[in-house]
C-alpha cells in the first residue's frame, strides 16, 4: 500500500490530471442534466479535491515546493470553477421533476418578517399538525409542529421527494431541524422551529413535490414517525 502511494503521489501530476478530466465531467454534466451522473461527478469532484489536498502536503513534506504550490493552484481554480458553475448554471435535479396529481399537496405560508402568522399562533387544533414555512430566501424553510401528550425527546424533519422517492438533504436536514419538546398534558401544543433549515436540490423557481416527516427520538427508547405530509417546494441556489 505504502509502495502504492508513494507511485501514485511521487508522479505528482497523477492527482491534477484526476482533477481537470472531473472538471470536465462537470462542464459535461451540465449539458446532459442527468441527475445521477451529476451526484456520481460530485462525489468524483469531493475526491479529486482531497486527493490534491493530500497531494499538496505530500510534496511540501518532501520539499517539493514548485509542485506543491502548482497542485494547490489546481485545487483553487477547479473549486472555484465548481463553484462557479453550480452558482450560474444552477444544479438541473428538479428540472425534469412532476408534481403529482391525485394527492394533497400544500404550500408554505410566508412569514411576516421572522414572526409566524397571528392566524396561525391563535389556532387551536384538534390533531396533529405539521405547517412549513418560507424562511428568509427560497429553499430555506421553518416549520411548526403541534402534537399532544408526548413525553421529553427531540423531534426532526425527513424530507423526500416524492415521485421518486429520494430524500432530499439528508446530511444537514436532521440536526438543522431538530428541536426539543414534552408535552405532559392532553392539550394539543405548538412547538416551533427557532431557526430555518436548508433544502439543497433544486433551483429557485422550479418546484416539486416533498413528503416531509416528523420523526420523534425519546430521552429513553426508539426514534419513531410521528407524522407526515406533502409540500411543495424548491431547492436553494447554490
Amino acid at each position: 500500500m505504502k509502495r502504492i502511494i508513494k507511485y501514485f503521489f511521487d508522479n505528482w501530476f497523477i492527482p491534477i490530471v484526476i482533477s481537470l478530466f472531473v472538471t470536465f465531467l462537470i462542464l459535461l454534466s451540465s449539458k446532459i442534466n442527468l441527475r445521477f451522473l451529476k451526484t456520481v461527478i460530485s462525489y468524483a469532484s469531493d475526491f479529486s479535491a482531497a486527493l490534491l489536498i493530500f497531494s499538496f502536503f505530500y510534496q511540501i513534506i518532501y520539499g517539493r515546493y514548485l509542485r506543491g504550490m502548482i497542485t494547490i493552484f489546481v485545487f483553487i481554480a477547479t473549486g472555484i470553477f465548481y463553484m462557479m458553475t453550480t452558482l450560474v448554471d444552477g444544479d438541473h435535479w428538479a428540472d425534469y421533476l412532476e408534481i403529482p396529481t391525485g394527492i394533497q399537496i400544500e404550500s408554505p405560508i410566508h412569514l411576516n418578517g421572522n414572526y409566524r402568522p397571528d392566524s396561525i399562533l391563535k389556532l387551536h387544533k384538534k390533531q396533529a399538525d405539521l405547517v412549513l414555512y418560507y424562511s428568509d430566501q427560497p429553499g430555506k424553510y421553518e416549520y411548526d409542529f403541534w402534537t399532544g401528550k408526548i413525553e421529553k425527546g427531540i423531534i426532526y424533519l425527513k424530507a423526500f421527494e416524492i415521485t421518486q422517492d429520494e430524500r432530499l438533504s439528508s446530511d444537514e436536514l436532521k440536526q438543522a431541524s431538530t428541536i426539543y419538546i414534552s408535552n405532559q398534558t392532553d392539550s394539543i401544543i405548538r412547538f416551533g422551529s427557532k431557526n430555518n433549515f436548508t433544502i439543497y436540490e433544486g433551483d429557485w423557481g422550479k418546484f416539486y413535490a416533498a413528503r416531509f416527516e416528523v420523526w420523534f427520538k425519546p430521552t429513553a427508547g426508539d426514534e419513531r414517525k410521528l407524522y407526515q405530509k406533502n409540500f411543495k417546494v424548491e431547492g436553494w441556489m447554490h
